[in-house]
């Protein structure tokens, strides 16, 4: 087992320190929006294979059966990733994976699924659509499940023929295969395109109405006929394929600046919110503090961190974008948030913290954090923001700094934690602390200038009862050093209270009086 993994069991207490029986969200047509295992029911016959889709054609055009193409445009397939590396290099060839088949009934929703012959220490089978052409990645175990047809993906090929009414084909596969019960009535017996709008609430900020859930990829499916679309920053989405059948809609938490929400003690890199069945037409869907608290804190942890990526451009901020390819963890029962970069490449001393180890071992086995967001004690919209823009505000720290500097950090903060029994940041004392005072410094301030400019009045003043003293880089601030000159100050030099100090006045000479006095008044 790789070294970084030793790390988790201790982030789960060493960090950042900054409800739960709430009212279930209703999808139309469906039950609540369900978090636990997926129940699978019977097999069903797939409409799209080759020989029902060929079937159904020759009913409807008998005198173009044989003549038209009909073969195989895709592969459904499903995969049996080892470990972290192969899932990796599945999801760097642009599959669109589920946990689950594709063509079975389900009798209770949830947000994953584990295959039952298989233990729940590994990752589970992955399944996805290939097209026919697909060079299945070597090493990797694989079977094909079946060959499918699907119109849309065989109009500029040779032999198509584009007088076929392929939507009628397709309604009449899902008949004759015993799924008529999911198509629309005859009288509306036309394809959709689903669209819709992802929505939330934040009491707080403008005027409570809602806003979008950004960059969320949402995704629908009807057997092995998927569709997916990115929320557009306002939470619009449009799919590209259209559906004659009621489609199957969730929202991945994979955005599309590069991040990933996880799912807390389940084996994927990130968490699904499985919505339900629904009209092919698309949906509208309003997320609120009083709905399904997991739905809640993954959409107001995806918004803080789209918004905080956002204005890291030169045109806002002009500091560093957080690495790409981020995960992190929410987790409902713990009230401390962290940075540990553990994806990134990020270590600790594995003897350090092997006690801790065999308790969450299958949690960490296969995919790793970089970043764990708290959620127990923060019950408003802005409570959960804040602690999501602290630790991007790490996270641009850490692109800045690099993994030798982190690892000082991270290092200093357990061992604090350990050695005082449970003060996360220690006394300030002690190897590598100059680390902590410099990472905690900026995070906190940003915590703090962020709020202010989300939800206006005076400056909040999180953390400013520590050792390090985030009132530095605020006092900074409003005697004319803007955000972006404060964090280019932030170098794998700058290691302590005192390296910032000599690498301010370095840099912004024209400052020396003020930067004196601040670091002066703040002086330990």
């Amino acid at each position: 087992m790789k070294t970084k993994y030793l790390l988790i069991p201790l982030l789960l207490f060493a960090s950042c320190n900054k409800g739960d029986d709430p009212e279930q969200i209703v999808f139309p047509d469906s039950g609540p929006v369900e978090h636990e295992m997926i129940v699978l029911g019977e097999q069903l016959e797939d409409p799209y294979s080759v020989a029902n889709v060929t079937k159904a054609l020759a009913t409807l055009y008998p005198t173009k059966a044989g003549r038209t193409d009909v073969s195989a445009t895709d592969l459904y397939v499903r995969f049996l990733p080892k470990n972290d590396d192969e899932f990796s290099r599945l999801l760097a060839l642009g599959l669109d994976l589920s946990d689950h088949p594709c063509d079975y009934r389900i009798l209770k929703e949830g947000d994953y699924y584990h295959d039952p012959s298989l233990s729940d220490d590994t990752i589970t089978w992955q399944y996805a659509v290939v097209p026919t052409g697909f060079s299945f990645p070597e090493g990797i175990k694989a079977e094909v499940l079946d060959n499918c047809f699907i119109s849309e993906h065989a109009v500029t090929r040779a032999g198509f023929d584009d007088e076929v009414d392929w939507a009628a084909v397709e309604r009449l596969s899902f008949i004759q295969t015993g799924n008529g019960d999911l198509l629309q009535p005859e009288t509306r017996a036309e394809s959709f395109a689903p669209e819709g709008r992802i929505t939330i609430v934040d009491e707080e900020y403008a005027g409570g109405k809602p806003i979008g859930v950004s960059g969320v990829k949402v995704v629908c499916n009807s057997f092995v006929k998927f569709a997916t679309a990115y929320t557009d920053r306002d939470g619009y989405y449009r799919m590209g394929r259209k559906f004659s059948s009621n489609v199957r809609y969730r929202i991945l938490f994979k955005n599309e600046k590069k991040f990933s929400l996880g799912v807390n003690l389940i084996l994927v890199p990130a968490s699904v919110s499985t919505l339900g069945t629904g009209n092919p037409e698309g949906v509208d869907f309003n997320v609120t503090k009083e709905s399904d608290r997991k739905l809640f804190t993954r959409c107001v942890v995806n918004n803080a961190i789209y918004d905080y990526i956002t204005r890291c451009s030169t045109e806002d901020m002009d500091i560093k974008t957080p690495p790409t390819d981020l995960r992190i963890w929410i987790f409902q029962k713990l009230s401390s948030s962290s940075t540990m970069m553990l994806h990134h490449g990020a270590v600790v001393d594995a003897v350090m913290l092997g006690q801790y180890l065999e308790i969450y071992k299958d949690l960490i086995k296969h995919f790793s954090p970089d970043v764990t967001i708290g959620v127990k004690d923060h019950g408003t919209y802005g409570d959960i923001y804040r602690a999501a823009v602290h630790e991007m505000a790490h996270c641009s720290h850490y692109a800045s700094v690099g993994n030798g500097y982190w690892n000082h950090f991270i290092k200093y903060i357990i061992l604090s934690y350990i050695g005082t029994g449970g003060q996360t940041y220690g006394n300030g004392t002690g190897s590598d602390a100059g680390y902590c005072e410099v990472g905690e410094c900026w995070a906190y301030y940003m915590e703090n200038v962020l709020s202010m400019e989300r939800y206006g009045g005076p400056m909040p003043s999180y953390g400013t009862s520590y050792w390090f003293y985030p009132q530095i880089f605020r006092y900074l601030e409003e005697r004319g050093l803007t955000r972006a000159m404060l964090f280019r100050a932030l170098t794998a030099e700058t290691v302590s209270k005192e390296a910032l100090h000599a690498r301010l006045v370095d840099l912004y000479p024209e400052y020396t009086s003020a930067i004196d006095q601040v670091f002066a008044r703040y002086s330990n």
